[in-house]
Parts: structure tokens; C-alpha cells; sequence
């Protein structure tokens, strides 16, 4: 059976190629009501479908989207790469997902060839983008939306969530329940020192505990950041030595969930009991954070809002043009999410 082409449908309906190129891509002119019917009339009776790869080569866009993010692996970041896949479904669009493992060159990797790929976009959860990721895409002229991190500069389009503030409302909790001695499992000191989310989520903590003390007339709190890998394998081995030690705290806020889960398997074999022993507390509320035992007492967001903000930026037309009465950074809130094992009931 041969292909269906544009010149076919333009025959059936009595119109100009041009004509139905002006229907199928919503323009660049505008086409009559009844053209434009008798030209999707012709399209549905034919089981003419457009060739993708054709019209991106001609509108230089594609329906693709690419997200790089730190490491799939991990729950947050598959959890926020599904909600952005979601979201772009919404709008017709496909995802691409590449993993950086942390590393810059690996991200370079990625932004080159999604870039080659003509993608319509680049969502980058980022460490930090590297200058030769940024000249990669200066050279593109991409548009790129950066997703849970703040923007380095003020022109750069980002969706965040307020890191600090959701830290000083765990480790706030934790220190209600009369804790003296709250520890903060931070990330490996690889971590950059500048906006990167848990940075955020330490300073939060100690601004906690300096404003307890600050108001407090009774005994001070104290704590330490212990660095740990961002995943729960490396919490466990770095929580066994923390709470075998002779002055381990009474509690901990852990700057993600992953690491929370870490803890809880390290404080269990340990002969610990959680939160009667020791109170934790996560951060990111997985969706294993409600399934733990017990259940993780945690800081949440609105993902699912954040990864539509994330999709509708990277597409918004007015951002084409800077200084646009257009919101380029957008924030969202977190909110502390109470379960046991704070020692709530």
C-alpha cells in the first residue's frame, strides 16, 4: 500500500500543500474554518500521518525534550523524571533522560548530543553547569530550564523549592521533641559550596539550631554535618559508625529520603529502636517514606507542580525574550510531612 502524502490530502480536500502544511503545524498563516475542516476531514479519511522527522528538520524543533538529571537511580530524581515525562505528555512531547553520575563530562556528553538531537529544550537537574555545558548550549542557543537547583545568574530560567526553609522545619520538629544533639547527614564533600539544594538543607539545619539557642534560656543544641553519600547504600555504612560512636545524637535530619533509609537499616542493626532511641528525620518524601518502618517523618513538594512549571517554561515563547514580564524563576514551598519516626504518634 503506498504512503499517504501531504499531496494527496491537498488533492482530496481541494486545496494548495501549502495549505495543509498551514493546518498541520497550527500556521505560520491562518487558514478558514471551512478549509481547514475539509483539510482534517481529508487527513482522517486518507490515515495521513505527518512525518515527524521531516518537520523538525523544517521547524529546527523537535518533539523531544531532554532532562539530564544526577542519577536515575536514585528515588527522587525517577520520581521527578517521571512527573517531567508526565508533564510533557500533556503537551505532546517525548523525553529524553540521560544520567550524569555527578560527573561534568558526562553531562557535557548529554547536553551535546540532545542538542544534535534538536530537541525542543533541556530540563537540567545540575550540580552546577559546567562552562563547557553552557557553551555547548550558547552555540545551540537552547533553551534550557534548570529544575530543583537556583539559578546562577538572573537571567536563567529555574523551578526550586525552598531547600532552607524546609530543613529549618524538620530540624525545628526534631528539636520540639526535646532533642539536644541533632546531627545532619549532608552529601559527600564533593558536594559544590554555593546553591546546590543540599547546601541548602544544611545551612536550614544549623540556622535551626542557632535560633534555638538564640531564644532559648535553658540548654543549648548542638550538631554536627556528617558527610555521606546521597544514596541510602552509603547512609547505612556512614550511619553504622556515627551511632556506634560513644557520643551519637539523639536525632538526625538527613538531607534526602534515601539517606533517611539508610539510617533507619543502620540504627535497626545496631539495636537502636526508631524514634524511641533516636528520632529521624528526611527530606524529599518519597513515596517509600510513608512505607518505612516506621514511616519517615519528612519534608515535602510539589513535584508533580514543579515538573508542569519545568515543561510550560522550557516552552513559553515570551522567555524567548529576555526581561519579558515573564516569572523566570519559579519557587515552590515545602511543607514537613509528620509520621512516627520523629516520635509523633
Amino acid at each position: 500500500m503506498p504512503k499517504v502524502t501531504r499531496d494527496d490530502v491537498a488533492r482530496l480536500a481541494g486545496t494548495s500543500t501549502a495549505v495543509v502544511s498551514y493546518v498541520i503545524n497550527n500556521g505560520p498563516r491562518p487558514v478558514a474554518p471551512a478549509t481547514r475542516q475539509r483539510v482534517l476531514d481529508a487527513i482522517e479519511q486518507l490515515g495521513y500521518r505527518p512525518d515527524s522527522v521531516a518537520q523538525a528538520m523544517a521547524s529546527r524543533r523537535t518533539n523531544l525534550i531532554g532532562m539530564v538529571v544526577p542519577d536515575a537511580r536514585q528515588p527522587f530524581f525517577a520520581e521527578l523524571a517521571h512527573a517531567v515525562e508526565r508533564a510533557a505528555s500533556e503537551r505532546g512531547k517525548l523525553v529524553l533522560i540521560g544520567n550524569s553520575d555527578y560527573v561534568d563530562d558526562r553531562e557535557v556528553h548529554y547536553v551535546r548530543e540532545f542538542l544534535g538531537m534538536r530537541v525542543a529544550g533541556l530540563i537540567l537537574v545540575s550540580q552546577g553547569v559546567s562552562e563547557q555545558a553552557a557553551a555547548e548550549i550558547a552555540v545551540r542557543d537552547a533553551r534550557v530550564v534548570l529544575l530543583h537547583r537556583r539559578p546562577e545568574a538572573i537571567d536563567d530560567v529555574a523551578v526550586i523549592t525552598d531547600d532552607r526553609v524546609g530543613a529549618q522545619l524538620a530540624t525545628r520538629h526534631l528539636l520540639q521533641h526535646g532533642h539536644r544533639r541533632v546531627d545532619c547527614i549532608g552529601g559527600p564533600a564533593s558536594t559544590p559550596d554555593d546553591s546546590d539544594p543540599v547546601q541548602e538543607h544544611i545551612r536550614g539545619w544549623r540556622q535551626a539550631l542557632d535560633e534555638h539557642n538564640e531564644s532559648s534560656t535553658g540548654d543549648q543544641v548542638d550538631g554536627r554535618v556528617v558527610q555521606a553519600p546521597f544514596n541510602r547504600y552509603g547512609a547505612y555504612h556512614v550511619a553504622l559508625d556515627l551511632l556506634l560512636s560513644p557520643d551519637r545524637p539523639t536525632a538526625v535530619y538527613c538531607s534526602t529520603d534515601d539517606q533517611a533509609l539508610g539510617v533507619l537499616r543502620a540504627a535497626r542493626e545496631v539495636g537502636l529502636r526508631v524514634p524511641e532511641d533516636l528520632a529521624v528525620a528526611g527530606f524529599d518524601d518519597l513515596a517509600e517514606a510513608a512505607y518505612s518502618d516506621p514511616p519517615l517523618t519528612t519534608v515535602a513538594s510539589d513535584r508533580e507542580a514543579m515538573a508542569r512549571a519545568a515543561v510550560e517554561l522550557l516552552l513559553d515563547e515570551a522567555l524567548l525574550v529576555r526581561r519579558q514580564n515573564v516569572e523566570r524563576v519559579r519557587s515552590f514551598p515545602s511543607r514537613l510531612v509528620v509520621r512516627r519516626s520523629c516520635g509523633c504518634a
